[in-house]
């Protein structure tokens, strides 16, 4: 048990430090090539914030330990929305500018109504994972496609503020891009194998700690990434990065994980986590797009309605598994 800790102590700072280094390395790698910086924002930095998730959930299910894959995924999806954009809200109200924004919160919306409405019959078969990953697809050539003509908007403007500061040599950005992914790799195994004996030991299912220990520990990128931006006044750069985040995280996690290891779950996963996962992502949807000609934007109340309802949607998971 001790030696089990010990491995998420470790694992967990290990793999967020390794996942930073790795995005660091391809952005600046892609920037010496010339890509545009919208393009390095949205594919890189937007969905190279969900590395953590992905490796984690990739080795859970290759274990066959499907819980974690699917509670690290759709337990980061309600962190990011509750926990990450709750938190910067009280820190300083969003302000939503970019077009690019505006377009995808609807898509981010429909894709997690599509993975709910696959989970209806409790189980993630092979067909619905290659659906997933078929959107997946559709959605890195919209992205692609959004970022080669999208160098007006307010979330490009961001994304080349924060690119063009790094002066990084390409030789070191490759250092770090191969160094993170090797990194990246081996502190999942860890972590991974360290979250499976710590339920073992407690009599808890595997999917309790995807959702509490390590999606909220494979959120924190997302969380220090949108912290940085409101520091900056980078408001859509804060906002864009766990909208892309939460669409990868639905998309290409679950269906790799599906993938690998088709799964039943549990009904009370599907009407207690994935639920709320929809609540707080029609929430997000209304409060940030900007309805009856209100500009979209995330308030400080906005702010702590979302960071209390995580709290208390924590603490019943804790009660539940642990204690009722």
């Amino acid at each position: 048990m001790e030696l089990a800790v010990v491995a998420i102590l470790v694992g967990l700072p290990v793999l967020l430090f390794s996942a930073s280094k790795f995005v660091d390395g391809a952005s600046g790698v892609a920037r010496h090539f010339n890509v545009s910086p919208l393009i390095i924002g949205m594919l890189i930095i937007g969905f190279g914030t969900s590395a953590p998730e992905i490796i984690v959930s990739v080795f859970a299910a290759l274990e066959g330990n499907s819980g974690i894959a699917l509670g690290n995924a759709f337990g980061s999806n309600i962190a990011n929305i509750a926990l990450v954009l709750g938190v910067t809200a009280l820190i300083s109200p969003i302000a939503v500018r970019s077009e690019i924004i505006k377009r995808e919160l609807p898509i981010m919306l429909a894709i997690v109504f599509i993975a709910a409405w696959q989970l209806l019959d409790l189980s993630l078969s092979k067909d619905d994972a290659f659906t997933l990953l078929g959107l997946f697809i559709l959605l890195l050539s919209w992205s692609f496609w959004q970022g080669m003509k999208g160098d007006s908007d307010a979330l490009a403007e961001e994304y080349k503020e924060q690119i063009s500061s790094d002066k990084t040599s390409v030789k070191m950005n490759l250092v770090w891009l191969l160094a993170g992914l090797v990194l990246l790799v081996a502190s999942s195994r860890i972590l991974v194998w360290g979250a499976i004996e710590v339920a073992g030991y407690f009599g808890v299912s595997d999917t309790i700690i995807g959702l509490t220990v390590i999606a909220v520990g494979t959120s924190l990128p997302e969380l220090a990434a949108s912290l940085m931006a409101i520091r900056k006044k980078e408001h859509d750069l804060a906002l864009g990065n766990v909208i892309g985040s939460n669409m990868f995280n639905t998309l290409a996690v679950v269906g790799l994980a599906g993938i690998i290891h088709p799964t039943s779950i549990e009904q009370s996963f599907f009407y207690r986590d994935i639920v709320i996962m929809l609540i707080l992502s029609v929430a997000l949807f209304i409060f940030c797009i900007g309805l009856r000609g209100r500009q979209g934007r995330l308030n400080r109340l906005e702010g702590g309605i979302f960071v209390a309802a995580y709290i208390a949607y924590t603490w019943y998971l804790i009660n539940s598994a642990f204690i009722g």
